[in-house]
């Protein structure tokens, strides 16, 4: 449950807003559906982001819920039957999501959606205020999921809301799948035959240290041939803001959050290491400064996107028909991270076993970040300087799997660097800048005798913050915060060294406020502007661009297709 409460001490000055947007009147309100596109002028919250892109076919809708109330702290059971008109394969499964928040006062909060135990959303919610009611629209491609569509499940909403007199911002909700046909020209694609929840019962699991892990018990398909873990690991409370915490021995000293600003999701087969996740650096609508965020949130704020570790190597084991635990954690985690995933697994659809084996596995334990501290203090008390922590990991497993095709080998390759560097000059006056970049670059080659496929990704998370607290002789005081998100994607596809396909996508949020605060620590004025935008295309000539701007907490433009040629 994400709070302004919990961020470092340094910057728990700007909890002070929550009094400038919120109010203590909420209304009873249900959902109120929003538009599409963002539209001019709404204050409700907006991204760059795009919508999924749907078949041609007319799709089947289950609504999984219609108007539901999270006004409390517990897990809402929910009931999926599949859809008797629209019988799979389909060409795409759609979850579209839609909340309202009254207005009134309220944290952002985490929202979740589970079916048979499979997460099939994850995300936060927008905070309101005394003249607004958020409401906004998100939604995701589940058709890897279709395996849990096929029969029916039981399931659990949960938005964990704390709802009295004093945070009265009731959040309502209605979740629908969309099943879209399979025709000639809208074929299925091949999915997973068998998706395994990696999870809490019915919610995320709590980690609070790099000792705690996540585990599942897991038997797979006997013909597995392919096998991916879609995971989340979200920050909470102490961690929330993993990206501003510095090493223990400073956290006193710079009023912080302890653990250094380095995390990792760790993933483990049999308890031998298996993967890495690099954990995104979410900051959510209260995070730092809320007006940061109003209208325009953060990159995938209020939808996550899971991220996928290739574990295909382990497919040949884990298709031996015994039980195996797959296993998550994070490094670093202080107090504390949620954690969920998914693990799908591919079948062979002509063969009912497969087998196979691990021949190589350089993945270590654990990271070993390395930490430089450049900090001085002044004899006026002024604690200046910087902290640079920096990881680099450099590993390759390889396995095979005996399919109907022969054997398939399978090597996933990764170079994985995080770096954080933060510049501090901490004393009355407080000043922090934090750049941060987290990287991937991975190759992954499957050899079916003289067919060599060939994937090279690169992923890249970077983040800039920078943050300014000054006191004026008067007592009054000022705070400017300065964001920088991106998410920057590319894949590359290869069949005997000839280009077959090539993607890149790329999403950024700048954002700017400036606070001023009277000298009984209420803020008296706020100016702030920010921009996203998102594009993306491949070498199939898709291509989408969208860029959006605000101003003082209203959205100002929008324009969409730059850089996509209209030509056919």
């Amino acid at each position: 449950m994400p709070s302004l409460s919990r961020i470092p001490a340094r910057l728990r000055s700007t909890a002070v807003a929550c009094a400038f947007l919120c109010g203590s009147l909420a209304s009873v309100a249900q959902v109120v559906p929003v538009p599409s596109t963002p539209v001019v002028g709404s204050s409700n919250p907006a991204t760059a982001e795009p919508p999924v892109t749907r078949p041609t076919t007319t799709p089947c809708t289950v609504t999984l819920y219609d108007n539901l109330e999270f006004n409390d702290y517990s897990a809402k059971p929910i009931s999926f039957a599949p859809p008797a008109d629209c019988k799979g394969p389909w060409a795409k499964v759609v979850l579209s999501v839609d909340f309202t928040v009254t207005k009134g006062r309220q944290y952002d909060r985490t929202a979740s959606l589970y079916l048979g135990n499979a997460n099939i959303f994850y995300g936060t919610t927008a905070e309101p205020r005394s003249t607004l009611s958020p409401s906004w629209h998100v939604e995701r491609d589940v058709t890897d999921l279709s395996a849990i569509f096929q029969t029916t499940q039981t399931g659990q909403a949960i938005v964990y809301n704390i709802f009295n007199s004093t945070y009265n911002g009731d959040i309502f909700g209605t979740a629908k799948l969309q099943f879209y046909p399979a025709d000639a020209l809208n074929p299925a694609p091949t999915v997973p035959g068998a998706v395994i929840p990696v999870s809490g019962v019915n919610s995320p699991y709590e980690l609070d240290t790099t000792a705690s892990q996540l585990t599942t018990s897991v038997t797979a398909p006997r013909n597995t041939v392919k096998a991916y873990l879609d995971v989340i690991a979200q920050s909470q409370s102490a961690d929330e803001f993993w990206y501003l915490c510095v090493p223990n021995d400073l956290a006193n000293e710079l009023e912080s959050c302890p653990s250094t600003a380095f995390r990792e999701t760790e993933i483990t087969i049999d308890g031998k290491p298996a993967g890495v996740a690099p954990v995104y650096p979410w900051i959510y609508t209260g995070g730092i400064d809320p007006y940061l965020w109003e209208p325009i949130v953060g990159v995938q704020t209020l939808n996550f996107k899971p991220y996928r570790v290739d574990l295909t190597p382990f497919a040949g084991v884990l298709s031996d028909g015994q039980q195996h635990t797959v296993g998550v954690s994070v490094y670093n985690a202080s107090s504390y991270f949620l954690a969920t995933a998914n693990l799908l697994l591919y079948t062979d659809p002509n063969r009912r076993t497969t087998g196979g084996g691990l021949l190589e596995d350089t993945l270590d334990e654990a990271p070993t970040p390395q930490i430089t501290n450049n900090l001085a203090t002044d004899a006026s008390g002024l604690v200046k300087g910087s902290v640079t922590v920096d990881s680099k990991r450099n590993f390759r497993i390889k396995g095979y799997v005996e399919t109907s095709a022969g054997r398939v080998v399978t090597t996933v390759q990764q170079t994985v660097h995080f770096n954080s560097t933060q510049n501090f000059a901490v004393s009355n006056n407080d000043q922090q800048n934090a750049m941060q970049t987290s990287t991937v670059d991975s190759k992954t080659v499957r050899q079916v005798g003289g067919t060599r496929e060939e994937t090279t990704k690169r992923i890249s998370f970077p983040l800039i913050l920078d943050y300014s607290y000054i006191v004026n002789p008067d007592g009054t005081s000022s705070q400017t915060v300065i964001s920088n998100q991106k998410d920057v994607e590319t894949e590359t596809r290869a069949v005997n060294g000839l280009e077959v396909y090539s993607s890149g996508s790329a999403e950024q949020v700048h954002s700017t406020d400036t606070l001023s605060i009277s000298a009984a620590n209420a803020i008296t004025a706020a100016n702030g502007s920010s921009k996203a935008s998102y594009q993306s295309s491949n070498s199939l000539g898709e291509c989408y661009s969208r860029v959006i701007t605000a101003a003082n907490r209203v959205l100002t433009s929008v324009k969409d297709g730059d850089g996509c040629s209209t030509e056919k």
